[in-house]
């Protein structure tokens, strides 16, 4: 028997105070109530990866004025938050445009999946940027989930740093495995551990749980793949810790979906990437730090659209990254959850203004491109940054990665700015990034 969800809070303010007052949303958000009231901390992050780079003019950041070789084919909706926009094949997540901040002024210089995935995930650029050719290494900068395992160590027995469903890679870049997806120079200690496979298959279970018996494929599998190349460092800790996590009955029922209800799951989306934001829902509930949720390996392109831009996006694309981004706040809201965790939505880049008319696609743009922030003491409801007319640049407010990263340690109370000295003895900053402070209060 499953136990009820509490009622929801969403449509208790949307029908109650802000109605009954006739506030707008601005006029809320800029009270001396609110502009005095203490600075919420996040406990945990949720990051949701879109591998392969979204298309930020046909997500969050539609040009319907552009011409109709940069607009393209779909059109932006009114949402809850009078004056934002977003797309027509996110009509899920335009009801929940009060809880986000949406960037739109995103920006670096990388236009290589691999390299720019480690500027993401560490606030440090790749040791050779722009370059698919290079595979994880550990003298990578450590993923920002590995840095708060080192600094903000859990129970024994509770992950600091869990990803799902996969390593992301990619089958036409000469490097394989994008770099910055584990611990790097602070050794295999800090690696993340991996849930690999699809929580969405009937029967689904991860290796070890309840058989009587802890196997190691995953967590093997993993290390195998990261570190094939270079010596392994502190994989007898990783086993260990791999070890008291599977022993732990509240962990392990974290990762068992058997225990929603149909109702719950269904409303994530029956598919890989909606079960992985209803795992880490779980996950965070029982106290993981850091949950990355990468866009599953479906086989094909993921969001690297370089053909057939629209019709993948509103066929395989967005309808599940909608269906499990609003169900994950809906459900972090609901459970009095989303204060202390931030979400995060980005891909390692954009697509270009430009649709190439040959394959109907659009080519790798870094120049700008969107991110999502949302819960964490994060203030929703607004746009930070803007691009100019045709998403092309930056008209204000530039935002990097490294800048995106160190607004994620900014939003649980660590400071992006200190050193963390490395295996050897040496003094390396955390991220070379600003933190968004705009965003938070």
């Amino acid at each position: 028997m499953h136990s009820p969800l509490p009622p929801s809070r969403r449509d208790l303010v949307r029908a109650g105070s802000l109605g009954v007052l006739g506030l707008g949303l601005s006029s809320l958000l800029d009270s001396p109530a609110v502009a005095s009231a203490p600075p919420k901390r996040a406990k945990s992050v949720i990051l949701l990866f879109m591998w392969g780079g979204p298309s930020h003019l046909d997500t969050w950041d539609l040009k319907p004025d552009a011409p109709g070789e940069v607009r393209g084919e779909f059109k932006p909706i009114p949402t809850v938050v009078p004056g934002l926009q977003i797309s027509e094949h996110f009509p899920r997540l335009s009801r929940q445009t009060d809880k986000l901040a949406v960037i739109r002024s995103m920006a670096h210089t990388d236009v290589a999946h691999l390299s720019s995935v480690h500027h993401l995930m560490t606030g440090r650029l790749a040791p050779r940027p722009n370059s698919d050719a290079d595979p994880p290494s550990r003298n990578d900068t450590p993923h920002v989930g590995s840095m708060l395992d080192k600094l903000r160590p859990l129970p024994p027995g509770v992950p600091g740093f869990v990803s799902l469903p996969w390593v992301c890679s990619h089958p036409a870049a000469p490097g394989g495995v994008a770099p910055g997806q584990h611990a790097g120079w602070l050794g295999a200690g800090f690696d993340p551990f991996l849930v690999s496979g699809d929580p969405n298959a009937p029967g689904f279970r991860l290796a070890g749980l309840g058989d009587g018996g802890v196997r190691m494929d995953d967590r093997s599998r993993l290390l195998h793949t990261l570190d094939r190349n270079v010596p392994d460092l502190g994989y007898s800790s990783a086993q260990e810790k791999a070890f008291r996590l599977l022993t732990q009955q509240r962990v392990q029922a974290a990762f068992d979906l058997e225990g929603e209800s149909p109702q719950t799951r269904d409303r994530y989306g029956r598919t890989t990437h909606g079960q992985c934001c209803l795992m880490a829902r779980r996950l965070v509930e029982a106290g993981v730090r850091l949950v990355c949720v990468n866009w599953p390996n479906d086989g094909r392109t993921f969001w690297d659209t370089h053909g057939d831009n629209f019709r993948s996006l509103k066929t395989r694309l967005m309808p599940p990254a909608d269906a499990g981004f609003s169900a994950l706040l809906d459900d972090l809201s609901d459970r009095g959850l989303l204060d202390e965790t931030l979400v995060v939505w980005a891909g390692e880049f954009g697509r270009a203004p430009k649709i190439t008319a040959a394959s109907a696609g659009r080519e790798h743009w870094a120049r700008c491109y969107s991110a999502v922030l949302a819960g964490g003491g994060v203030r929703g409801g607004r746009v930070y940054g803007a691009s100019d007319k045709i998403g092309a640049e930056p008209a204000e407010k530039p935002v990097s990665p490294a800048d995106l990263t160190a607004t994620v340690y900014h939003a649980l109370g660590v400071d992006p700015q200190q050193s963390v000295t490395d295996r050897l003895g040496r003094p390396l900053a955390m991220t070379d990034g600003e933190p968004l402070r705009e965003l938070f209060g």
